[in-house]
């Protein structure tokens, strides 16, 4: 068996090298109707830009047609097509690759290097759950992805403010959000002075309110780094208080203190300093125009503040239905509450009341809040539909969906090992004995082409952070895990509600189970299968038990990116 991970991006980078010089031109299909010819196109008017009539030199489809190397897919053919240039891989062997590695595709590669240095600051978390608004909510769910995806890749992350509310830590561990916590405020001496000497004197007679130092001008930053920046042109003066001094100090330590948390293995590049790390901001977007005078104010206490201080801004978050302004708790009662309702009507109010199911129904209420904040790219404006009082699995936007069709996953796996337990079915081979080429069903190839494969690279958009274009505001894809996982759970649906997954299928086995229906007829006629001397027909059941542990692992690992466990039941 070949071994090295295959890569869409390699195989993609492969593909345009071959065409010569010139923009990409090639794209993966995706969509079922598209897969059922081709995996791979060069679009027409793409070819035509590059080479005038549009004709392919011969020579050229020959390249295309043997292409190899480190990561790139085994080609099956490539032909002209009224489309354009079509692609299609040697797709048992594509399942070979993958599916008998499986491990590979489920998590980035171990960093060989120290990875960068990222302070993620959410001032939404310096106050108290009670005073969280939705748009507050969306920055922290934001910000702990973000952080979960770039630890994942090796980079060295960490969070501020350690939050000192003590009701906060409890409400974050309800959303299954990993933060810091601390008793104590930082230590603001050194930046005081340096504050005082910066204050502009007091007007005659003028009171400052408790807590209020005075102003500090900002002209003199504004001029060097901020119209330039991007910084609000407003910015002039900043009125100095305690609790501004405070997160500005947190954040001073928090630069110089050292590498953060990021794979362990890896210690701190022997150059880093506050120079070489990243500063990201994960604001509302009421809270921008505050965090523009911070970072000016750092710049002028502190010469050895952050090069770089990037804002990823998050769009306004609207409650369609809701009878007035929802703080973040009153959201996770109401979407806790409509996710019991649903409970109870399809399994019974005794059950919803079973202390088991009480913490399925906490998962599902926070995969339903973390699926609904999280879907949508983060700058742009969030619109929740808070009206009808329920939530379903059937919705196929959900968090619940998915959460129901992992459940689906692990209750297969352990009716396999049950009926292997009892005798009905014979223990799983060596993964390098199945034959993957009778996996032969669109729906496995969606599975493993749209889910398997590309997950990796799902990994590295998630965790991809646009910060070395110029200006003050970055961009992140947090929405892309979300995207995927709901995908996913659409294909393996579809493909789980079609296809007989335990046992053989009636054609292999001369008729000899039909009248199984359903999932758990479907297991119940398992018996009769052992009784058969031809192993051989196990061989497709087997092949699909393994995609399909591959589909699990990948939603497992997807799932941990926005830090919910996987449910075993439903």
């Amino acid at each position: 068996m070949a071994t090295g991970r295959l890569g869409v991006g390699e195989t993609l980078g492969a593909l345009n090298t071959a065409l010569g010089p010139g923009d990409p031109v090639w794209f993966k299909e995706t969509r079922a109707r598209h897969l059922r010819a081709r995996d791979f196109l060069a679009p027409r008017p793409a070819l035509q830009a590059r080479f005038g009539d549009g004709q392919v030199p011969e020579r050229v489809v020959r390249a295309v047609a043997g292409l190899q190397g480190p990561g790139v897919a085994p080609v099956l053919r490539c032909a002209p097509t009224p489309a354009g240039l079509a692609l299609q891989l040697q797709r048992p062997a594509v399942f070979e690759r993958v599916l008998g590695a499986v491990a590979a595709y489920v998590a980035p590669a171990a960093p060989a290097a120290p990875g960068p240095r990222v302070l993620l600051h959410c001032p939404a978390l310096r106050g108290a759950p009670g005073a969280l608004r939705l748009s507050q909510l969306r920055a922290v769910l934001v910000a702990d992805h973000l952080a979960r995806a770039l630890r994942a890749h090796g980079a060295s992350v960490r969070l501020v403010p350690a939050v000192r509310d003590p009701h906060m830590p409890t409400f974050l561990q309800q959303l299954h959000v990993d933060w810091p916590a601390a008793s104590e405020r930082a230590a603001t001496e050194a930046l005081r002075s340096l504050a005082l000497a910066e204050l502009s004197p007091a007007r005659d007679g003028e009171a400052l309110p408790p807590g209020v130092l005075g102003t500090v001008c900002l002209k003199e930053v504004m001029q060097e780094r901020g119209r330039a920046g991007g910084y609000d042109p407003n910015l002039d003066k900043c009125l100095v208080t305690e609790d501004l001094l405070c997160a500005l100090a947190e954040l001073q330590e928090a630069v110089r203190h050292g590498p953060g948390d990021g794979p362990p293995g890896l210690a701190a590049a022997p150059d880093a300093d506050a120079g070489g790390c990243m500063v990201v901001h994960v604001v509302s977007c009421e809270e921008e125009f505050q965090q523009q005078k911070l970072d000016l104010l750092w710049w002028k206490l502190d010469e050895q503040a952050p090069l770089t201080q990037k804002h990823l801004v998050c769009g306004p978050v609207k409650a369609a239905g809701a009878p007035g302004a929802l703080t973040a708790p009153e959201y996770y009662e109401l979407r806790h509450a409509q996710v019991c309702k649903a409970s109870a009507q399809k399994r019974g109010r005794e059950l919803a009341r079973d202390p088991a199911w009480t913490e399925v129904v906490r998962v599902l209420s926070v995969a339903t809040i973390k699926f609904e904040m999280l879907s949508t790219a983060p700058q742009s404006q969030l619109l929740l539909a808070l009206a009808g009082g329920s939530i379903s699995t059937k919705g196929t936007k959900s968090g619940t969906f998915v959460m129901y069709n992992c459940a689906r996953l692990a209750t297969l796996f352990e009716g396999y090992k049950h009926s292997t337990e009892q005798g009905r079915y014979p223990t799983f081979p060596p993964v390098s004995s199945l034959n993957f080429s009778l996996l032969q069903d669109e729906g496995e190839w969606l599975l493993l082409f749209n889910g398997v494969l590309p997950f990796p690279d799902v990994l590295s958009q998630t965790a991809a952070l646009a910060c070395a274009a110029p200006g003050l505001h970055t961009t992140a894809r947090t929405e892309t895990m979300c995207k995927f996982l709901v995908q996913l759970s659409m294909d393996f649906s579809s493909y789980y509600n079609r296809i007989h997954i335990l046992g053989v299928s009636t054609q292999q086995r001369g008729g000899c189970l039909q009248g199984c229906k359903g999932s758990k007829g479907r297991d119940q006629q398992a018996p009769s299968l052992l009784q058969e001397p031809r192993p051989h027909l196990f061989g497709q059941m087997f092949a699909r038990l393994q995609l399909l542990r591959a589909v699990r692992e990948v939603l497992h690992a997807g799932l941990a990116m926005l830090g919910l466990p996987p449910l075993n039941h439903i």
